[in-house]
């Protein structure tokens, strides 16, 4: 495919409702835990990213069948699945491609993979998987490529050297196959994570502590069939009130899967933008204050990320850019990967007030104007925060390789035009 471009008309005011997508960080390991029943699986809400699409095509290279029904849902039946060596360009364009690790190994008692993809954000290791699996009974070998055997997974109390978000789901989905009974202590707990496991249930798995950092899994019970919708995006939301914010423009999000907010509304609440609630609506007002809250005592304040349920690591570059148009300053700390705040140096050109002091932490000194740019997006959540910026800026931006951004946002450009922002889309993308 040709690559992407964004062509934006920054300073437009937008207005209307918008609803989130379903959870890209959901939908990725679910789509690869229907590889552990024989029945088929019904998944609604199913975002139509260029991450789903190629997992899709793992999952049908592995014998299994998956068909859009519509356009976000997917019915997928793994009646018969086989551990193939799974392709190695499909496998490098997502890093989701090591959730197949898990229910492979379960059904198959072996698979091969080939290193993942993704963003490079930084270095991202893959030992938490490595470890979690072989206290559950399997043997892994990691050379040129990863290779995963067990016979029979047993239950076990497993410790997760940390709480990683993907080594977690693998090991949900691997306890669930094993024998015996499975304690998963130090998981992650994000809406992602309580997403696949209430899909899990549904297929006939026993799960207790589904949204805390200790889960009991009773592994080796029958799976069965069912139909499962994808939650809404939080981090999606999170872009959107980011979006409102800097064009000073009343939105609503509609079925924004408000319960899972908190800490997303209080680190906005930190930049001067409250956000109302209403039903499951969330609601972005225009006369915002828009004024930084410095810490007790006037301090400098600091909007960090942590594990959920604290702020979010992909929320960190939305909250940059937003921060760039808010009074006051603040000490902005990414902690997960040294290779996050590499985008902010395009802020700067575009008239950002940014101090990067290193690769974990940025000063944001507000506001400031922005002016359109030239801009090449190196990841998903950069790219939307440069969405974000060239939309609020004056003049007109570009957005090169705005694919990264398509691999996490579902039509995108489609649907801010649709509040009144002006992006233009090359190659167009065609009716239908």
């Amino acid at each position: 495919m040709p690559p992407i471009q964004y062509i934006v008309e920054g300073g437009q005011r937008l207005s209307g409702t918008i609803e989130p997508s379903g959870n890209k960080n959901s939908a990725l390991p679910i789509i690869a835990a229907a590889l552990l029943t024989e029945h088929p699986v019904t998944l609604d809400n199913v975002p139509r990213i260029r991450d789903t699409e190629t997992l899709v095509e793992l999952v049908r290279s592995v014998g299994a069948s998956a068909e859009w029904k519509a356009r976000n849902t997917l019915l997928i039946h793994a009646r018969e699945i086989r551990a193939a060596d799974l392709d190695p360009e499909l496998c490098a364009r997502i890093r989701a491609s090591i959730l197949l690790a898990g229910p492979l190994l379960a059904r198959c008692g072996e698979v091969a993979l080939p290193p993942p993809g993704g963003d490079v954000i930084g270095r991202r290791r893959l030992d938490t998987h490595f470890l979690a699996f072989e206290q559950l009974g399997a043997t892994v070998t990691a050379t040129h490529r990863l290779e995963f055997r067990a016979s029979r997974l047993k239950g076990a109390d497993v410790f997760l050297d940390e709480p990683s978000v993907t080594a977690t789901e693998n090991a949900l989905v691997a306890a669930v196959a094993a024998r015996g009974t499975t304690y998963l202590r130090n998981a992650a707990s994000e809406p992602h994570v309580q997403d696949l496991a209430h899909f899990l249930v549904k297929l006939g798995a026993k799960i207790e502590g589904i949204g805390t950092n200790t889960m009991v899994i009773e592994g080796g019970t029958a799976l069965g069939s069912a139909q499962h919708t994808i939650g809404p995006d939080h981090i999606e939301v999170g872009s959107l009130i980011g979006l409102a914010a800097v064009t000073r423009s009343p939105l609503r999000i509609a079925n924004a899967g408000v319960e899972h907010l908190r800490s997303i509304r209080m680190g906005f609440e930190r930049l001067g933008i409250v956000c109302g609630v209403e039903g499951n609506d969330l609601v972005v007002p225009s006369n915002q204050s828009m004024k930084i809250h410095d810490d007790f005592g006037g301090h400098v304040p600091k909007l960090e990320d942590q594990p959920w349920p604290a702020f979010p690591a992909d929320l960190m570059s939305i909250a940059i850019v937003t921060a760039t148009q808010c009074d006051g300053v603040i000490l902005m700390f990414e902690k997960m990967f040294e290779s996050r705040m590499f985008f902010v140096d395009k802020l700067i050109a575009m008239g950002g007030r940014i101090v990067l002091c290193d690769p974990h932490r940025a000063i944001v000194a507000g506001p400031s104007r922005l002016r359109g740019s030239v801009m090449t997006s190196p990841d998903i959540r950069a790219g939307m925060a440069m969405l974000l910026a060239a939309v609020c800026a004056e003049g007109t931006s570009t957005i090169n390789n705005a694919d990264q951004i398509e691999r996490g946002y579902e039509r995108i450009e489609d649907r801010l035009n649709g509040l009144g922002a002006k992006i233009t889309r090359l190659p167009e993308r065609a009716l239908g």
